[in-house]
């Protein structure tokens, strides 16, 4: 190998990490798996035995662990801190705790974290770093983060924040960057995007070869990849979810044609058996993890079962579960809960405050609205859709007097049934509506703010979700559910 015109680099990367610091058992063997304390001891050896390693985060580091929620984030970026990536790009999930919130947690990382596409509409600035470019061993690699769309259900009550949505005005944002360091020596260039595996593919198609993008590491849709793809000559890939696994490319560049010319990837298993914990690693995080212990470990209840929710797709037992709390709760006839709400794949028998934080960590509110049949069709048509049924669609869980059919060969709703009864167009219907999905209803529900309110004014029945979560099951023993064809495709 030519040293001075190929270069050898090792590109580790992770995507959708939710707050997954501690391992678990594996069942099938008894080895831990998953973990940052094992996940910063597989990077710290690649580190000591490769020369030029760069690890990088494509969004989502926050949501889905107690530790995080409990401290907004604070205590993921610290954690992340230990970990040091080179780089990081935001995801949607980054704005949960707000837009404020998200640039304190930005000047608290040792790290860059980037975006191209969130911008201060009046000013036309873009709010974060938008690109960086790492000189790794006399090679400049240019990388670029590229935000989904989902950002604006986020921001969408803050009027002065904008983003380009479509897949179109992303990649002529890609070619902005790309062009005006066209001839700069970058030998890499390297899109850190968070847009779901099939807008990555759309978008590298839509990008012009001229730009020179190599490659693009993906999340939000939690892919699980056996390897990567290649889409006009850009490779894609993605690491699923969480830290049981962790991306590798080991890849040569030629400096002459900034091309890569020789690639391998795989998806490396984080056990217990092949790597070893780092160990300050494993306290750091033991810290906060006692501390939330202390306050959380407390018994709410015992369920008669185990409930699960193994995809927001589909109907789960546990989504039924809160459906039908939130309709007895708020005297609804229909109570929409967000799938995406519904943080774990599994709740109970036994049920700690801790375990039901992490399962429903959003602490929203929620409104009471009067809609006609016909428009209540048209949400359920609208949710129910196939084309919703993917890894970056709005799905709801909904409670037990509903049962709705969707035929997937005509694309049709074919019944709708609330109490028994075929819903007749004329006939009023409470409905229940997180705020979240209110603020974007017309996207989510298919159906506008003023039609929600056309025949009364809305009512905030529940101010705080979780609270109400937790009072019901403080005085509710034994609770069990099922999956009963509320939803049936």
């Amino acid at each position: 190998m030519d040293n001075q015109r190929l270069k050898r680099f090792t590109i580790l990367h992770s995507n959708d990490m939710h707050g997954d610091f501690l391992a678990e058992v594996d069942h099938g063997n008894g080895e831990m798996i998953g973990g940052l304390a094992l996940l910063s001891g597989y990077i710290n050896q690649v580190r000591s035995q490769e020369k030029n390693v760069i690890y990088t985060i494509s969004g989502d580091m926050v949501q889905g662990s107690i530790i995080d929620s409990e401290y907004k984030g604070i205590s993921t970026i610290e954690i992340m801190n230990y970990l040091s990536p080179d780089v990081a790009s935001l995801g949607n999930h980054e704005l949960d705790y707000g837009l404020p919130h998200l640039l304190f947690l930005e000047k608290m990382a040792n790290f860059p974290i980037i975006n191209a596409n969130l911008y201060i509409k009046k000013y036309n600035k873009r709010l974060m770093l938008p690109y960086l470019i790492l000189n790794v061993d006399g090679f400049d690699i240019l990388f670029i983060g590229i935000l989904t769309e989902t950002v604006l259900d986020s921001l969408k009550q803050d009027q002065q924040i904008g983003t380009f949505i479509s897949l179109e005005d992303a990649a002529l944002e890609v070619g902005r960057i790309c062009d005006v360091y066209k001839n700069d020596d970058i030998d890499l260039t390297i899109l850190l995007t968070h847009i779901g595996l099939d807008s990555d593919r759309q978008l590298a198609a839509l990008l012009n070869p001229d730009w020179g993008v190599d490659m693009m590491l993906g999340g939000h849709s939690h892919s699980f990849m056996e390897q990567p793809e290649l889409v006009n000559n850009i490779l894609i890939a993605q690491a699923a979810v969480g830290t049981d696994q962790i991306g590798r490319f080991d890849i040569t560049v030629d400096d002459d044609t900034n091309a890569i010319v020789e690639w391998k990837w795989e998806l490396i298993p984080i056990r217990s058996d092949k790597i070893q914990p780092d160990e300050e690693m494993h306290k750091f995080i033991e810290c906060y993890k006692s501390k939330v212990d202390a306050k959380y470990n407390t018994l709410l209840c015992r369920f008669a079962k185990k409930l699960s929710h193994p995809m927001r797709e589909v109907e789960t037992e546990l989504g039924n579960l809160i459906s039908d709390v939130f309709a007895e709760n708020a005297e609804l006839d229909v109570a929409f809960i967000g799938s995406g709400s519904i943080r774990s794949k599994e709740l109970g028998p036994v049920v700690t405050l801790g375990d039901l934080k992490q399962t429903f960590p959003y602490d929203d509110s929620y409104s009471r609205y009067v809609v006609d049949g016909a428009k209540l069709r048209k949400i359920f048509a609208h949710i129910m859709r196939k084309s919703n049924r993917n890894s970056e669609g709005e799905c709801f869980q909904v409670n037990n007097s509903v049962k709705a059919v969707f035929d997937d060969s005509q694309d049709k709703l074919i019944s709708l049934k609330i109490n028994g009864l075929e819903v007749d167009d004329e006939q009023e219907f409470k409905i229940g509506i997180q705020s979240y999905h209110y603020n974007n209803c017309q996207k989510n529900l298919n159906i506008s703010e003023e039609e929600l309110s056309m025949i009364a004014r809305p009512k905030v029945v529940v101010s705080s979700m979780s609270a109400v979560l937790d009072e019901y099951l403080r005085h509710h023993q034994n609770l069990n559910a099922a999956v009963e064809g509320r939803l049936v495709y």
